[in-house]
C-alpha cells in the first residue's frame, strides 16, 4: 500500500480532499464542523429522554385523574 492510499480524505458532495491539501482556515472550519456534529447528536439523546420523561409523566397523570361522566 502505498502513502498515496493512506492519506486521509475527506468527501463533501461526492468530491474528494485530500487533508493535506485543507488549508489550516479549511482545518478549522471542519472541526467546528464535528463539533456541531456531536453537539446535535448529544441534543438528540437528551430530546429522546425528555420525550421519554414526557411520556411517563402523560401516563401517570392519566392514571390519576378522575374519571370522566
Amino acid at each position: 500500500m502505498t502513502k498515496e492510499n493512506q492519506e486521509a480524505k475527506l468527501n463533501i458532495d461526492g468530491k474528494e480532499y485530500k487533508m493535506s491539501d485543507l488549508s489550516d482556515n479549511a482545518k478549522g472550519q471542519l472541526k467546528g464542523l464535528q463539533a456541531a456534529e456531536v453537539e446535535m447528536k448529544r441534543l438528540n439523546v437528551q430530546l429522546a429522554l425528555a420525550q421519554t420523561a414526557r411520556n411517563a409523566y402523560m401516563h401517570a397523570l392519566q392514571d390519576e385523574l378522575p374519571a370522566v361522566k
